[in-house]
């Protein structure tokens, strides 16, 4: 995957969705609690004028560009086609939220062993958040695009794939900021 960053948004204080916002030196922030980061997708979610121009959709797979970023959070924006999806993944020890602003997804997660595969259906104006442990699959399902929004504390620094066996997760790669 790609990122593109479209040179028209530049990171500046005049543009608060994309600027970034350092800290004094030396001073080290807590991460973000999920309920926290549900609440920066939810908001930014009502506000389309601050993230709708940068949509992009792409055939050849999902599409991403972060919006803002600073030492203890940032926050994505993703478009799906239908047939997309992450696979499992984990967010490197990450929290995070994410919320579908346009169309509709399916999340998959493992619910223990009682509970087996769990798949929710995540209409737009749904908001989902997790802990640093969290590993799901997300997809478009549906026959149209959708679009969400995420954010992770502390800013994402790996992510591990896994594939789903007849035993569980199986953990098949990691990624770093360089692939993305």
């Amino acid at each position: 995957m790609s990122l593109d960053l479209a040179p028209d948004t530049p990171a500046t204080a005049n543009n608060p969705a994309t600027a970034t916002t350092p800290s004094p030196a030396g001073d080290a922030r807590a991460p973000l609690t999920p309920n926290a980061l549900r609440t920066v997708v939810r908001e930014l979610a009502e506000r389309p004028e601050q993230w709708i121009h940068h949509v992009r959709l792409s055939t050849e797979e999902r599409w991403y560009r972060r919006l803002a970023a600073d030492e203890d959070h940032e926050v994505w924006l993703i478009s799906w086609l239908p047939g997309q999806s992450t696979g499992f993944h984990d967010h490197g020890g990450s929290r995070g939220a994410f919320t579908v602003a346009l169309g509709e997804l399916e999340e998959l997660s493992l619910g223990g062993p009682e509970q087996g595969l769990l798949i929710r259906r995540i209409p737009s104006g749904t908001a989902r958040a997790f802990g640093p442990d969290y590993v799901h699959d997300v997809r478009n399902t549906a026959s149209g695009p959708a679009v969400t929004l995420h954010a992770y504390s502390p800013p994402l620094s790996s992510m591990a794939h896994y594939e789903l066996r007849a035993g569980g997760l199986v953990r098949t790669s990691e990624e770093g900021p360089d692939q993305w």
